[in-house]
Formats: C-alpha cells, sequence, structure tokens
C-alpha cells in the first residue's frame, strides 16, 4: 500500500504522539518540538529533493520521515532517533505501507539525531538539512528573557532563517539573520558547530556544498 503524507498527518495516533512528545520536552525545557517544528522539517525536506531533481516519491518519503522523525521524544529524549525509528516501523506496518518505503523512512527518522546520525542515503540527508537548519526565534517557548540560557539566546537571536538552493553553483545555503544584542555569531557556533558540520556530510551526500550565511557574511 502507497501511505501518504496526508494519510500520515491525518492518523489520529501520531498526532497523539507527536502532541505527548513535545509536552516531555516541555517539562524539560526544550525548545518546540511539536507540529510547527515536524510540519516544516517535512515541508523543507521535501522541497530539497523536489528542487533537486529527484523522483516525486522520494520527495514524499523524505516529507513523512520529517513528519514523523521525533515521535520517539514521547520515549525518552536520549536515542530518541533510534525509538522513533522502531516506533515509525510499527505504525507505517500497522497501516499497511510498502516494505521498501518503510525501510527508507526508519533508516532517515533513525540516523537524524546528531549524536549517531549519518546521511546514508538521500532522504536521509534531507531530513537532516531540514532538522538541523530549523533555527528560530518562535521555537523559544521561555518568556522570562532573564532565565533565558545559551540554547534560548541563539534561537531567540535568530529573527531570519531560510534555505536557499543554487542548482548552478551546487550550493545549499543556510542564510540566518541574527540579532548579536541577544547573542553572539560565536555562541551560534558553541552550540551549533556539531549540527553545522553534518549538513555539511549531508549536503555532501546530495552532491552539493553546505553554505552558512549569517548577517550577511559566509562562515562555512
Amino acid at each position: 500500500m502507497r501511505i501518504t503524507i496526508e494519510d500520515i498527518r491525518n492518523n489520529e495516533a501520531i498526532s497523539t504522539y507527536i502532541r505527548k512528545a513535545d509536552e516531555s520536552l516541555i517539562a524539560m525545557g526544550f525548545t518546540e518540538h511539536s507540529f510547527a517544528h515536524v510540519g516544516k522539517v517535512a515541508h523543507d525536506a521535501k522541497e530539497i529533493l523536489e528542487t533537486l531533481g529527484y523522483p516525486q516519491r522520494q520527495a514524499e518519503l523524505a516529507e513523512i520521515a520529517g513528519y514523523l522523525h521525533d515521535i520517539g521524544n514521547v520515549i525518552n529524549r536520549i536515542d530518541h532517533a533510534q525509538s522513533g525509528a522502531v516506533m515509525a516501523f510499527r505504525i507505517l506496518d500497522k497501516m499497511g505501507a510498502d516494505a521498501e518505503d518503510i525501510a527508507t523512512i526508519v533508516t532517515a527518522i533513525g540516523n537524524h539525531d546528531e549524536k549517531t546520525a549519518y546521511p546514508v542515503n538521500p532522504v536521509a540527508a534531507a531530513l537532516i538539512l531540514a532538522d538541523k537548519c530549523d533555527v528560530r526565534d518562535t521555537r523559544v517557548r521561555n518568556k522570562d528573557h532573564i532565565t533565558f540560557d545559551i540554547h534560548d539566546r541563539v534561537n531567540y537571536s535568530v529573527k531570519q532563517s531560510k534555505i536557499l538552493i543554487r542548482l548552478e553553483e551546487k550550493e545549499i545555503e543556510l542564510r540566518l539573520r541574527i540579532d548579536t544584542t541577544i547573542c553572539a555569531v560565536m555562541d551560534y557556533f558553541e552550540i551549533f558547530l556539531t549540527r553545522m558540520i553534518l549538513c555539511k556530510k549531508a549536503a555532501e551526500k546530495l552532491e552539493l556544498k553546505f553554505v552558512l550565511r549569517i548577517n550577511g557574511q559566509k562562515l562555512m
């Protein structure tokens, strides 16, 4: 059976797992990981592969993987990529999804967290890029600026975030506008250097060069 992104979005159990996973992360003080995040990651992962000319079905599998990628947080933040992949397998298998599609989706989910991630295929690469490039002020839920930790400051400082693909130059760029009165550019690297290196590897899997540009300055 060919599972679509509409099937995934309309599945009540999946919606519950996303909502409850985010509730756990709220309790631990993490930035937003609910429908806004997974929806954006799903959209961007699909758009990356579509722009690069990958088959439409492969782009939709990246979209599905993006939407499901954080459900493992309902179990625990630690190893959430692996537990999420197992959960996704059970959900998709129960829905009657094709084994080839299931394998592609769960492989991408299981390889998206920077501690254990690797862009093993184009879908995984697109998911990594979409997930790690989702940095923006609206993900910060702590409204007390005095109690901001460095993660809050870095995310809150990002007032504009955009992924750009330049086919002729074979580049994918994360373009950020940071309010440096809130956070210094070096603070961004302190928090996100590992993620940016992972984005570089993911871009290379897609035969692209990863570029990071902050406030007009090319930094990677």
